[in-house]
């Protein structure tokens, strides 16, 4: 059965917050980039999106919470969806548990069984 593109979002969150590094993976389509929030490389291959999330989960206390008015969804064409809006991560660095805004913004194909095919996240920078 198809999902609706919020049940996706909450499903790879909720995957995230559990360090269930297989199953975030399962989301991403073989063809799936990802442009991380922590990372300066853009990520096109399932091997280097499993080493961005392995690397991830190995902070300490992570966790992601969506800011969830800010989500919005706008139905592209079929099944296709971009999704977009605001979370935070917070994890520990050096003992102390910090928290990291970002935008994010994805494009899912709910048709398809590994659904992510694009996915941009970067933490929300300082306003000038």
């Amino acid at each position: 059965m198809k999902k609706r593109p919020e049940e996706i979002l909450r499903e790879w969150m909720s995957a995230v917050n559990k360090c269930d590094v297989e199953h975030v993976l399962s989301l991403y389509n073989p063809a799936a980039v990802l442009i991380p929030t922590f990372s300066n490389r853009l990520l096109s291959k399932p091997e280097s999106i499993r080493d961005y999330f392995v690397r991830l989960c190995a902070r300490e206390e992570l966790s992601l919470a969506l800011h969830e008015k800010t989500l919005a969804i706008q139905p592209a064409a079929g099944d296709i969806y971009s999704l977009y809006g605001i979370y935070c991560w917070r994890f520990v660095i050096e003992g102390e548990m910090l928290n990291f805004e970002a935008r994010f913004s994805y494009m899912l194909n709910a048709a398809l069984p590994a659904p992510i095919i694009h996915h941009h996240s970067s933490q929300i920078p300082r306003m000038i």
